[in-house]
């Protein structure tokens, strides 16, 4: 009995240990992933632009584009 006892105080840590150091080592990659991710989210964020802010330099584009339309009529007319 005793011999027993002493082979699962020896087994019992070593399966234990193991699956504890496994579940804290992936438990702080994966919030260190969800770290990574969220410091993505923010720079891809930078990096595009709004629906606003691109409607109105459109706007800018066609209005520049409309003058020198206008210019090429002017001069194919004169």
């Amino acid at each position: 009995m005793e011999d027993m006892e002493l082979i699962l105080d020896i087994i019992i840590p070593l399966v234990i240990i193991p699956i504890f150091y496994f579940i804290k080592s992936h438990g702080s990659e994966i919030q260190r992933q969800g770290i990574l991710l969220n410091k993505t989210r923010e720079e891809i964020a930078k990096e595009y632009v709004s629906k606003k802010d691109f409607s109105i330099e459109l706007e800018r584009i066609f209005d520049k584009l409309d003058k020198l339309d206008a210019k090429i009529d002017k001069l194919i007319t004169d």
